[in-house]
C-alpha cells in the first residue's frame, strides 16, 4: 500500500497518478502501518513531525521530495539511506495536470530519484506522462546541490531586483550566472560535489521553462541560510568568505535574519 503524505498540489498529483488504492493523509496524521513507499509531500518544516508520526518499522519507507540539502537532517534521524526525489515538474493549481520539467537544454527532463523506492516513483510518474531518472547516491547528491543553487540564486537575485524568475534570466542573466558560479565553487570546495559540465546553462534553461514563477527568499534555514551559515563559519575562523557575492546580495536584498545584518 502506497501512502502519500500532504494534500497539496504535489501530493494530490501523485495520488491521481495511482490506481485508487493509495492512502492520502495530511501532514499531521499518523502514518498507517503496512508495506510500500511513503511519499512525503510536505514543507521542510513539517518533516520532523511526519517522521515522529511514522511507525519506527516504516521509517525506511519514507521518500522525501523536498528541496534543500536534507542530508544532515536525515542523518540526525538515522535516515541517510532513505529514498529521495528531485521534483522538476510543476502543478499550476491543485487538480490540474502536472507539466513536466523539460527544457531546451534537457528535453529528456530533469526530475530524478534515488534509493530503493526510486523505480516505483519513476513508474508512478510515467502513468502521468512525466519523466524521471534513477540516479546513484553520488549523482543524486550533486543534482540536489544543483537545484538548491538554482533556488538560492534565482530567488535572491529576483528579490533584489523585484523580478520574476524569467526576468532574472532575461534581464539579470550575467549577475545570476556569477552567483551560480560562486555557489557551485563553494559547494565543490566544502562538500566535494562533482557537477556535470554546463550547470549554469542547465539552470538558466530551467528558469526559462518556469519564467512565470515569482521570487521570494523563504524557508531560510533550508535555502539561502545554508550558504549564509558557511560564510559565518569561515569568517568566525578567520578565513575568507567563500560566497562574498551571495553575502553582499543578502544584505542588499534586506533578507538577513534580524540581528545578523
Amino acid at each position: 500500500m502506497t501512502v502519500i503524505v500532504g494534500k497539496g498540489r504535489i501530493g494530490n498529483a501523485l495520488y491521481e497518478m495511482g490506481d485508487g488504492t493509495d492512502t492520502l493523509v495530511g501532514r499531521s496524521t499518523t502514518i498507517p502501518d503496512g508495506q510500500g513507499p511513503i511519499y512525503v509531500c510536505t514543507r521542510n518544516d513539517d518533516l520532523e513531525n511526519v517522521i515522529l508520526r511514522t511507525p519506527p518499522s516504516r521509517r525506511d519507507d519514507l521518500v522525501f521530495l523536498q528541496n534543500g540539502i536534507l542530508g544532515p537532517f536525515l542523518a540526525k534521524h538515522g535516515l541517510s539511506n532513505n529514498s529521495q526525489a528531485l521534483i522538476y515538474f510543476a502543478v499550476a493549481k491543485q487538480g490540474e495536470k502536472p507539466i513536466d520539467g523539460v527544457t531546451d537544454v534537457n528535453p529528456e527532463g530533469l526530475t530524478a530519484a534515488t534509493g530503493k523506492w526510486a523505480p516505483a516513483f519513476k513508474e508512478r510518474l510515467s502513468t502521468g506522462g512525466l519523466s524521471c531518472h534513477i540516479l546513484n547516491t553520488t549523482e543524486f547528491t550533486a543534482q540536489s546541490f544543483e537545484k538548491h543553487i538554482w533556488i538560492c540564486a534565482f530567488m535572491l537575485v529576483g528579490v533584489k531586483h523585484g523580478a520574476s524568475v524569467g526576468e532574472v534570466e532575461s534581464t539579470h542573466g550575467e549577475e545570476v550566472r556569477r552567483l551560480i558560479d560562486e555557489l557551485l565553487a563553494a559547494t565543490a570546495a566544502k562538500y566535494g560535489a562533482r557537477f556535470r559540465a554546463g550547470a549554469p546553462d542547465r539552470l538558466c534553461a530551467y528558469a526559462r521553462s518556469v519564467a512565470h514563477y515569482p521570487t521570494a527568499v523563504k524557508e531560510w534555514a533550508w535555502r539561502n541560510g545554508f550558504y549564509w551559515a558557511l560564510s559565518k563559519e569561515a569568517l568566525a575562523a578567520g578565513r575568507p568568505d567563500p560566497t562574498p557575492l551571495h553575502t553582499a546580495m543578502l544584505r542588499q536584498a534586506g533578507v538577513l535574519p534580524e540581528g545578523e545584518q
